[in-house]
């Protein structure tokens, strides 16, 4: 391990590690040169010049492992890691072509898509083994799934980051288009004693705060034994201003007749009124009949299809996030063929920020007869576009909703893996793994409703004729008022803890020399997956606002509700929005008082097991055990004196999975478990042509197989909204999906780090699993009517006195997971990396693009594909300077299947362009041993939106804004 032993193997790219890797060969010659373990061939292949420091080392390095990989691989090195200013480690793999970052609301990178298809069907491992986290998705996300929320991984922790785009027999299953391999620092990865001490300030533009955060990692290594210890901390303050409509809908509008649309092909989400309010003013006369075509001046079928938002509300999220973590390795090479390593990590992350929620009540607003019933709008001067988007109009009668929320979020993370390589001859050698890694998480979040009183004149102005990402709703009322005759609508307590935990062990072993071996291969892979929701709500609602929620008795009736109630002081609501908002107000409750007087403490520690879903989250346990094994040949030939490597492989994978959930059966709380077992052969073939010392051709075949989410296989059928409007049904019996995958490339290395390459690839999924929509009734639910919330019950019979259609027979959108017959993805990339040094000296530029089409049977698609990507970054490096500009951009995609809401449309993510700014200045007096780092991050100020259908129907819009990071790092 000493530092001439590895500065002569990284100079040393041998034939066999190109050949005879785990995962690719880009992974074996990766960890032989980090780790310094002895090369299977003393034959040199291309040298890689990676004593050179800064950003063009690391392109040399990675263009080096790429070039040797019969797999296309994408590689980040350590110097790319370190110069990038990300939170966390998937901020810096955003970089890679064909890898696109999936922020959450506060702009943050949180989950990893690779070549268009999402974060749960990209398998990720680390230090080689299997990885899975138990934890939310980041601020407004939810990985219930596969995905893997890296938020929890400080980027200064990891050396090194594969990303294989193609899959070989020895590669662990599960990622469709592609794997992440992370693997953390070790030892070796800086010779002889080493200290490296970085501390940084992010400014965030929306917050106008400072978070602090830092990292201090020592180690030490000689030539048998290194060891490494660091830590890492950050605090944010943060916060998030945006707009959700949770969707648009449509009006029932009883005996419309002929050209209306019905509950069959619209959402009927409400009601107008059917007389005219007591206050509604506007020259109307209380209790007369509403005349909706005279009113609104539309016909009646435009009316019963003019669309407006369910809940059009104003978000303010703010709060705090803290994570700390830590890092250990130990390498121990006791003989010169036997090198062992012991990989930990730990992580803990903590959440605890609030919900703040204005909303215009559309959504189950209508004459009705519960506490609840807000009596019905009042449309005048209505307008629409050609989608039947309503673009302006009044609403008299409207009604509001006052949504707070606290959530407490903790979440931990542990990982052990230890690997062997033993290499008792030039032409054998053992690699041995285990791994074992744990994840909880566990979240609080009590949720208190207000609602305006019935017929209180409040008046809404609508206009969405404009260019704005939202629309502009304006009160007649100061909605900020707590003496606005607010009354109690709902209260929440609902908790959630979950647990995931993974074993792993493999082993693989290679026979021959770098021109000829052969490997095989077994693992093991044991999960779990545990979800428990606690829900007190009924207890809690009845004894803070009594029977129906209805205020008049219980420990807070409405008459004393306005002195817990306070004004939110925001200023500068919206400043990020480019463009106007609407209103700007917001209420909340002392939580402190409130919480002390209703005595949440208690019901909230003795909350039940719920039988429902909680946010999002239906209770259950999924198991699976996987057993594995594989043959692989691997050669090198001469054919028309061309050098050809051929990776040729078979493995067999054999699943048992135990699913387990509870539901509601007549009645009764009854446990429905599932146990199945499956098995699937996966062929693969790779083939890397040498066509000249510069040209590369590639050709890649293989089966791959990806097990459905999770959370989609629990039995349960539940109402996901407070609304009852939408149900959810999970599908024990749905299928693994399995793709056949081509990959075909040309790569053109034009001297030093430049880089010509295209690539074209398809993906032929059988099976591929997407949650659709349809129509049901109530009754065909299953669920008993006794066993909703009292809000539920209330919603549905005011919905009943709406339509006139019994409560059993109302219209419910249920969505499901369903397996399609066929999906088939196409695609291809390009990157181009070239040196402008005859132009400046240290100048160069990178650009990618990529571009996608996917077909199914049954017009489905797979969600978060966009039709077109690209990325473009200008870098200059150069004495003690290094600064660059990237900016990426990413075209329309669908974030979910349609119908939505009972409307024939989908939901789209909008395009998106993101410009960050780059500057390291190395202290060259002190041997580069001082950096300071400045980078701004989202210049433009490009918010996250997506709509329903049409792009005047914004279903959610967020304003992170831009970002400042300045820090120093040191290393001795």
């Amino acid at each position: 391990m000493g530092e001439n032993r590895t500065r002569a193997s990284a100079v040393r790219l041998s034939a066999a590690c190109m050949l005879a890797s785990g995962l690719s060969a880009g992974h074996a010659c990766a960890q032989t040169v980090v780790s310094g373990a002895a090369d299977a061939s003393g034959d040199d292949a291309q040298p890689a010049a990676i004593v050179v420091n800064g950003l063009r080392s690391s392109l040399i390095d990675a263009l080096g492992r790429r070039r040797a990989a019969v797999l296309t691989t994408e590689t980040l090195t350590l110097e790319d890691i370190a110069k990038t200013s990300g939170a966390n480690i998937a901020e810096t793999l955003d970089r890679l072509p064909g890898v696109r970052l999936l922020r959450d609301a506060t702009g943050e990178g949180v989950q990893i898509s690779v070549r268009g298809l999402g974060s749960e069907f990209v398998r990720v491992l680390l230090n080689g083994a299997p990885l899975q986290v138990a934890s939310d998705g980041g601020t407004n996300g939810g990985s219930r799934g596969r995905g893997v929320d890296f938020d929890l991984l400080p980027a200064e922790f990891f050396a090194r980051v594969d990303v294989p785009k193609a899959s070989d027999a020895a590669m662990i299953e599960g990622g469709i288009n592609g794997t992440i391999d992370l693997r953390t620092l070790r030892p070796s990865d800086r010779p002889g004693f080493s200290l490296t001490v970085s501390g940084q300030g992010q400014y965030a533009s929306a917050s106008r705060k400072v978070a602090p955060r830092g990292s201090v990692l020592v180690s030490w290594s000689g030539s048998r034994f290194g060891v490494l210890a660091g830590v890492s901390a950050l605090k944010s303050v943060q916060r998030v201003d945006g707009f959700e409509t949770i969707g648009w809908t449509d009006a029932n509008v009883p005996a419309c007749g002929p050209g209306c649309l019905t509950s069959g092909d619209s959402g009927n989400g409400f009601s107008y009124a059917g007389l005219v309010p007591a206050i509604a003013g506007h020259g109307l006369v209380p209790g007369d009949k509403v005349d909706l075509v005279a009113t609104s001046g539309l016909s009646l079928s435009q009316i019963s299809a003019a669309l407006l938002p369910r809940l059009a509300r104003q978000l303010l999220l703010r709060g705090t996030r803290e994570r700390t973590a830590a890092i250990a390795a130990v390498e121990w090479r006791p003989l010169d063929s036997l090198q062992i390593t012991l990989d930990g990590l730990y992580a803990h992350a903590e959440r605890d920020y609030e919900h703040l929620g204005m909303q215009w009540y559309v959504r189950n607003s209508g004459p009705g007869k519960t506490p609840q019933s807000t009596g019905g709008m009042v449309p005048i001067s209505l307008s629409v576009d050609a989608n039947n988007v309503v673009t302006s109009g009044l609403f008299a009668n409207s009604a509001f909703l006052a949504e707070e929320s606290l959530y407490n979020q903790d979440t931990r993370f542990h990982a052990v893996t230890a690997n062997a390589r033993w290499e008792p001859a030039r032409t054998v050698r053992v690699d041995a793994q285990a791994g074992f890694n744990r994840s909880q998480f566990r979240r609080e979040q009590p949720t208190f409703l207000f609602q305006t009183p019935m017929q209180s004149g409040i008046d809404v102005r609508f206009d969405n004729r404009g260019s704005a990402a939202q629309p502009v709703i304006t009160t007649n009322r100061d909605l900020g008022d707590p003496g606005l005759g607010w009354q109690w609508s709902r209260l929440n307590i609902q908790n959630i803890r979950r647990e995931t935990t993974t074993d792993s062990a493999r082993i693989d072993i290679m026979l021959g020399t770098a021109r000829l071996n052969v490997k095989a291969g077994a693992s093991y892979e044991r999960s779990r997956r545990e979800i428990r929701s606690y829900d007190n709500s009924p207890a809690y609602q009845l004894a803070v606002c009594g029977p129906n929620c209805a205020g008049v008795a219980g420990s807070v009736p409405n008459g004393n509700l306005a002195r817990y109630l306070q004004r939110v002081q925001v200023s500068d609501f919206g400043r990020l929005a480019q463009g106007p908002v609407g209103y700007t107000t917001f209420l909340a409750p002392d939580f402190a008082a409130l919480k002390r007087d209703t005595g949440y403490q208690a019901f909230s520690d003795d909350a039940p097991l719920a039988t429902t879903q909680v946010g999002g989250n239906p209770p259950g346990d999924i198991g699976e055990r996987v057993l594995a094994g594989y043959g692989e040949v691997n050669a090198a030939l001469r054919i028309l004196g061309r050098e050809v490597q051929a990776k040729l492989g078979l493995r067999h994978v054999a699943t048992d999975q135990d699913v387990a959930g509870v539901a509601l059966l007549n009645g009764d709380v009854v446990t429905i478990r599932s146990q199945r077992s499956y098995g699937a052969w996966l062929p693969s073939a790779n083939l890397l042509a040498r066509m000249t010392n510069r040209i590369n051709l590639r050709f890649g075949y293989g089966r791959t197989l990806t097990r459905p989410d999770p959370s989609l296989l629990l039995p349960s059928t539940v109402f996901t909204d407070a609304s009852a409007q939408i149900a959810a049904a999970g599908n024990p019996a749905l299928k693994p999906y399995v793709s056949t995958n081509f990959d075909l490339g040309i790569e053109w290395y034009t001297g030093g780090i430049g880089l010509l390459s295209v690539s074209a690839f398809s993906r032929a999924i059988d099976g591929f699993t997407v949650v659709q929509a349809d129509q049901a009734t109530f009754a065909s639910l299953g669920i008993p009517f006794s066993a909703l919330s009292s809000t539920q019950q209330n919603v549905l019979n005011d919905r009943s006195f709406q339509t006139g259609i019994p409560v059993p027979q109302l219209p419910i959108s249920l969505t499901r997971p369903i397996n399609l017959q066929s999906l088939l993805l196409r695609g291809i990339e390009a990157t181009w990396t070239q040196p402008l040094d005859p132009l400046a000296k240290g100048l160069g530029f990178t650009v990618s693009a990529g571009f996608l089409d996917q077909q199914s049977a049954t017009g489905l698609v797979a969600p978060g594909v966009p039709g077109a990507s690209a990325a473009a970054e200008l870098f200059y490096e150069r004495g003690p300077i290094s600064a660059s500009v990237r900016y990426d951009w990413n075209g329309r995609s669908v974030a979910a299947n349609g119908p939505l809401n009972g409307l024939n449309l989908a939901q789209y993510t909008d395009p998106r362009g993101q410009l960050d700014l780059a500057l390291i200045y190395r202290l060259p007096r002190w041997h580069d041993r001082f950096r300071f780092t400045l980078s701004v991050l989202n210049v433009g100020n490009a918010p996250l939106r997506t709509t329903l259908g049409y792009d005047n129907a914004p279903f959610s819009v967020y304003y992170p804004g831009p970002q400042v990071l300045a820090g120093f790092g040191a290393r001795f």
